[in-house]
């Protein structure tokens, strides 16, 4: 038998580990048994603390022999956000919303889509574990779920280039792989998945002013309707970012002028336009939060690079949604009416 660490608590890293390195049948029912009665119960949870705190405990039980926590729970956080735009996938019940396909779970060429028995799972060569040691591998189960997502994930490795081949060959998208990637790099950054935080675009102590002008026709280079809001301040007035997230895009844009483009944590792209200078600080790839700056209110835009003072100064702010199909905008101003109350209450 292949010794393994003695620790204060037993968890599902310990369970996976002992099949994986071997060991004697009475031992790994031994930890199996110890590892179910240790395993967080579906619905327990009372509040949005305590159901973060469930999730965590699902993802960092694998950190130090298969995968970082952030990979499990950025795609965890994937599905959560298709979930909540698309009518076609249902929402997943329990902590978790990581779904797998009967071709994924049970194997492609398994006549049983719906198998549950770990055997005949690994034969069709399924992606389904029995990780509680209860003898079914099911998709209903949290803990058989991530158990079966970081044996997928850790078959590739565990560095960042690792992580993104895993993504790509169970997604097929490339859009998908950027949009996770992004969201493991938030956790990561921040040590937490609670960066749902938000603030006004414009710091409230300037003066500005807008209203909802979603649908308004535009006529510069073809007809089209006006996708955000726009908030007009003078220029030079500082614009900061309004979520976590990722800089994605940064650079001229022939209809937005200096723009910057911002990834966040829930498969949504801020949209920042008509620039007059960015941060020096401010480049791609970079990591923000509410409230750092990331330019100053200008009139670039509607013509070659460089273009400049075709309107008054404002800020074009858009939100764009990713819903693992495709990427579509939505009327910010509603968000923006909110979250200038809160960055108000706040001062």
């Amino acid at each position: 038998m292949i010794p393994i660490s003695l620790r204060m608590k037993f968890d599902n890293s310990v369970m996976l580990m002992a099949y994986l390195k071997g060991g004697s049948t009475l031992y790994r029912s031994f930890l199996l048994i110890v590892g179910l009665l240790l395993i967080p119960i579906n619905g327990l949870a009372s509040s949005e603390e305590d159901i973060v705190e469930q999730r965590m405990s699902y993802y960092t039980q694998f950190e130090e022999e298969l995968i970082p926590w952030h990979f499990l729970a950025a795609i965890d956080q994937y599905e959560r956000n298709l979930q909540t735009v698309r009518k076609d996938i249902p929402k997943r019940e329990g902590f978790l919303a990581i779904q797998f396909s009967d071709e994924y779970w049970s194997g492609a060429l398994n006549p049983e889509k719906n198998d549950t028995i770990p055997e005949t799972i690994c034969y069709f060569d399924g992606m389904g574990m029995d990780g509680n040691g209860d003898g079914i591998a099911s998709r209903q189960d949290d803990t058989d779920v991530i158990v079966s997502m970081a044996h997928y994930l850790s078959k590739f490795g565990t560095t960042d280039e690792d992580f993104k081949l895993a993504l790509w060959e169970y997604y097929g998208s490339e859009e998908a792989v950027n949009q996770i990637f992004a969201i493991a790099n938030l956790y990561q950054h921040f040590k937490t998945t609670l960066l749902d935080a938000h603030t006004f675009p414009i710091p409230t102590r300037y003066d500005y002013s807008y209203k909802g002008t979603w649908g308004a026709s535009r006529g510069w280079g073809g007809r089209r309707i006006h996708e955000g809001t726009d908030i007009f301040a003078g220029y030079g007035t500082p614009v900061v970012s309004t979520s976590y997230g990722v800089v994605e895009v940064k650079g001229w844009n022939q209809f937005g002028g200096w723009r910057i483009g911002i990834r966040d944590n829930h498969n949504s792209y801020h949209y920042y336009a008509h620039l007059g200078s960015y941060h020096k600080d401010i480049t791609v790839g970079d990591i923000v939060e509410p409230g750092t700056v990331l330019g100053y209110v200008g009139s670039s835009g509607y013509g070659k690079e460089g273009t400049s003072g075709k309107f008054p100064p404002h800020l074009h702010y858009g939100i764009y949604k990713f819903n693992g199909r495709s990427q579509w905008a939505f009327d910010p101003y509603p968000s923006l009416l909110q979250w200038e109350r809160q960055a108000k209450k706040a001062t």
